[in-house]
Formats: C-alpha cells, structure tokens, sequence
C-alpha cells in the first residue's frame, strides 16, 4: 500500500489542476504558431524580462493546449533543447606492452 502513495497523491494534486472555459478563449488569442515563436525565442526574451517588467516569456492569455504545444516545441526541438552534441572528445589510450613478473623472480 506504501508504493502506491506517491502516486495517489500525485493524482490527488493533478485534479485540482484548474481548467480554462472553452467559452473564455478569444478567437484572436495566441495560438500554436505564436507558441512555437515564443518557445523558440525564449532564452531571449527571459533575458529581457528580468529588465523589463512589460516583457514576458509566456503570453496569457492564449487558446490552452495548443499554445503549449506549440511552446514546448519551440523550446525543446527548435530552441535552447535543439543543440546538438556535437562535442567530440578523443582519448589516447596507451598500451603498455610489459611483461607481468612473480614476486619470487624479483627477488626482493
């Protein structure tokens, strides 16, 4: 009963999540373009809202999922999360050809 805790309790904080009116959604509010626009403009903007109170990383309001989508996206496949490893680090491995001895033949 104890392993299912953590999950009933991350259920129990998932339903109190609050969901948006269809009805309240204005046709002209930001969709899944301005989304992917901001998500991929993000490092930006998040530098220019820390001096400016006007600029914001996220727009609100917007159409609900497909804004998030859209943000999500920018960000992780067009944005910051897009760089790819492309690092390359070679190693030198030295093989050392030495002949292993017995403690008897040193004769320490």
């Amino acid at each position: 009963m104890k392993r299912f805790a953590p999950l009933a309790l991350a259920l129990t904080l998932a339903a109190c999540a609050a969901k948006q009116d269809a009805a309240a959604i204005a046709p002209e509010a930001p969709g899944f373009w301005l989304g992917l626009w901001h998500g991929f403009i993000f490092p930006i903007a998040w530098i220019v809202s820390l001096f400016f109170d006007k600029v914001a990383v996220y727009a609100v309001p917007n159409n609900g999922g497909w804004y998030d989508f859209g943000y999500f996206l920018g960000i992780v496949v067009f944005g910051v999360g897009a760089r790819k490893g492309t690092r390359v680090v070679y190693r030198d491995r030295n093989v050392i050809d030495v002949k292993a001895k017995r403690v008897e033949e040193l004769n320490l």
